[in-house]
């Protein structure tokens, strides 16, 4: 077992963290008003430019006062940015090379501008862009959230917040469960400086069991979707440079992998069957997906100074060997329902954009979320139907869209079932090696 790490302190942040929550708050509540006065607009795109002043100063002129987050929003986004290296709200240009000055929901925004500007205002649409960066802000907030010594209970905070903009009053667009959820979209993308995840991971490991759970099962899914598409694509199978490159990447995978093995462990000594240990039997088959003899071979140097968390999971892995190998096999990658091992992109937020973007066109929320795709439950044929139908839309404007990698033109989203039967037959003749 790792011994845990205390978190280096850092200073106290100029806005308390109850209320910036407060004021994030009471923009959820004034929601209505905010896109009545932008959708009482002649066309779409001056009501999405009302939405982008509010939305670029995080100062929002509604009733008799404003609200004016913009202080608090760039002291946490600052501190992230000096301390982490970690830019939680804006995305990287790779052909600038550097970050965009604007964030990834006003990025959005501008582009909904030019594919649908002269139209007139669409409520769904300006409701879903509202919410996208809403919930940017609440992904924020789960980086800071160590910065006053309480990071479960805040964390908390951050939930509550997420259920009420994921609920009733908005627009119907689900973007993650949880603040775990928040934290990993916040910090899937490129970054120039990466020292900022093994400060992250250092604050994670800190956490109550349930969040340390909650997190591992969902970086088993991120990262073996991660890694699975840069073994195929960046790497070109080549498994010893994908290890040696991924030097931010590996501890996660393996905090994720020991993790769910840890959960795997626990509930099968308590006897407990049914839907929550299947999603952790599910993720720990994702997690092992890119890599499984990293976690069931020997030691290698990119893991070295987390040796003792890596063989702990291989203990786990081998002694449950034999009865996991029949608990992984339902997972096999079919045609005939949505698998997440058959999907395949470079960084999570890619996932989540693309989704908000499709439903900023089309005018209406997809009903599913990053979490969906990350699992295959609940076993519901209309549910796995979406989950491909997205998956499927995704992996289209991917390859309308695709990236130079290696000297070639590739997608960065791959929904491919075959491919991930080849990676399931992998993992399976790995593991049981």
């Amino acid at each position: 077992m790792p011994t845990p790490i205390v978190p280096r302190p850092t200073a106290a942040p100029a806005v308390p963290f109850t209320d910036v929550c407060h004021l994030v708050d009471q923009v959820i509540d004034v929601r209505p008003d905010i896109l009545a006065f932008a959708g009482d607009a002649r066309t779409l795109e001056q009501a999405l430019l009302r939405l982008r002043e509010g939305m670029r100063t995080h100062a929002w002129h509604v009733g008799a006062r404003p609200l004016d987050l913009g202080p608090a929003i760039a002291d946490y986004d600052g501190r992230t940015r000096r301390d982490d290296g970690l830019h939680a709200l804006n995305d990287w240009d790779g052909v600038a090379d550097r970050v965009n000055d604007d964030t990834i929901a006003v990025d959005v925004l501008g582009y909904v501008v030019r594919v649908r500007g002269q139209e007139r205002p669409h409520p769904a649409t300006l409701a879903i862009l509202l919410d996208y960066y809403l919930m940017y802000l609440l992904a924020l907030l789960t980086l800071r959230a160590w910065d006053e010594g309480r990071a479960d209970e805040q964390l908390d905070l951050v939930d509550a917040l997420l259920t009420k903009l994921q609920g009733p009053g908005g627009s119907g667009q689900r973007f993650c469960d949880d603040a775990e959820g928040l934290a990993l979209i916040a910090t899937a993308h490129y970054e120039l400086k990466e020292h900022g995840y093994a400060r992250l991971l250092e604050r994670v490991r800190t956490l109550g069991p349930v969040r340390r759970t909650r997190t591992a099962l969902q970086h088993c899914a991120a990262m073996g979707a991660h890694l699975r598409f840069g073994y195929e694509a960046t790497y070109a199978r080549d498994m010893i440079r994908m290890r040696d490159d991924n030097v931010a990447d590996y501890p996660w995978l393996c905090f994720a992998v020991h993790g769910a093995a840890e959960e795997y462990v626990r509930l099968t000594e308590a006897g407990a069957m049914g839907h929550e240990r299947d999603l952790v039997i599910e993720a720990l088959l994702n997690g092992l997906t890119p890599d499984a003899r990293a976690f069931v071979g020997a030691p290698f140097p990119t893991l070295v100074p987390h040796e003792a968390e890596r063989s702990h999971a291989r203990e786990i892995l081998l002694a449950h060997r034999g009865r996991l190998r029949e608990e992984f096999e339902p997972y096999r990658p079919t045609g005939s329902r949505y698998s997440p091992i058959a999907f395949f992109f470079n960084f999570s937020h890619n996932v989540l954009k693309g989704t908000i973007v499709d439903a900023l066109l089309q005018g209406a929320p997809w009903p599913v979320s990053l979490t969906d795709l990350f699992t295959t439950y609940p076993h519901d044929p209309e549910v796995s139907a979406y989950r491909l139908a997205l998956a499927q839309t995704l992996m289209g404007y991917a390859r309308e869209h695709p990236q130079h990698i290696r000297g070639r033109l590739m997608p960065v989203i791959v929904y491919d079932p075959s491919t991930g039967r080849e990676a399931f037959g992998a993992t399976m003749r790995k593991f049981m090696e």
